[in-house]
């Protein structure tokens, strides 16, 4: 074989190694970053319910405070 084609089929061979690895560092770092949105999202709404059962709270004392 020629040296060109050598050169050509070696070229190839890295440049699909390099953009299988980019892939899979790229899909990494957004499944990362969506676990991290997951967390912070199960946050508020674990504030949410926190401050929905705080109100029924203080609906019922202010209830019972007019009596």
């Amino acid at each position: 074989m020629s040296d060109v084609i050598i050169v050509a089929i070696i070229s190839g061979i890295c440049t699909l190694a390099g953009t299988f690895f980019g892939i899979l560092k790229t899909s990494s770092m957004t499944n990362y970053r969506i676990e991290k949105l997951e967390d912070k999202v199960d946050k508020h709404n674990n504030l949410v319910e926190r401050m929905a059962l705080a109100e029924r709270d203080i609906k019922e004392i202010k209830e019972d405070l007019k009596k």
